[in-house]
């Protein structure tokens, strides 16, 4: 009898659950690759990342239906500890993964339910600097240049330079992308996301 309530509740909606695979999955690509640039560590450290975690979080996640992929705050996290430890890849390794093992750890020991008991501006603060943090690791990027060093402050260094001196091509495919990203009318976003749009659109232009 319990095998057969398994057996239902894995496969009673496997259509349903295909096409919502098929449909994290096709968000999340331009998402995890952006993030792997974001990091230093290049788009297909992102993919590979979005990849395992998907596997990861099946294994060790707390509940029957999640969609899991690389997040902004350990994307600003992880590009600490690249540019720190990027001539020694094991080590970026290890704390990658002493990270995952203390997350399960405290899965375990449900701290979770703690999080509640930070005030929301905090929160909300916490959040908001990683965006500003984001943005400022990819403005010279938008205009063709890479910013030397690793970190928020020689990333914002760099922008100045950038600015008076762009990469018209390079500038010209991230105007395009943001557009798209930005003005991607919401009917066609049921069927394609914006993002993946112009992550298809973009690179084709970048080819011309």
């Amino acid at each position: 009898m319990q095998l057969a309530l398994d057996r239902k509740a894995i496969f009673g909606n496997l259509r349903g659950d295909i096409m919502g695979g098929v449909t994290a999955g096709v968000v999340a690509l331009p998402l995890a690759l952006a993030f792997g640039e974001a990091s230093g560590a290049g788009p297909i450290a992102g993919l590979w990342g979005a990849i395992f975690v998907g596997f990861f979080a099946a294994l060790f996640g707390g509940t029957g239906a999640q969609v899991s992929g690389p997040t902004g705050p350990m994307v600003v996290v992880f590009a600490g500890i690249y540019a720190t430890l990027a001539d020694n890849p094991a080590l970026v390794f290890t704390a990658v993964m002493l990270a995952g093992a203390l997350q399960i750890l405290m899965g375990v020991l449900k701290l979770g339910q703690y999080i509640r008991l930070v005030p929301y501006p905090v929160v909300s603060g916490f959040m908001s600097g990683i965006g500003v943090i984001i943005i400022a690791l990819q403005v010279s990027r938008l205009f063709g240049h890479e910013p030397e060093g690793g970190g928020t402050i020689p990333a914002l260094s760099a922008i100045p330079g950038a600015v008076i001196a762009p990469v018209w091509s390079a500038l010209i495919v991230g105007v395009i992308s943001l557009a798209i990203v930005f003005r991607w009318p919401k009917a066609w976003g049921k069927y394609i996301p914006g993002a993946l749009a112009a992550l298809v659109i973009g690179t084709l232009t970048s080819l011309v």
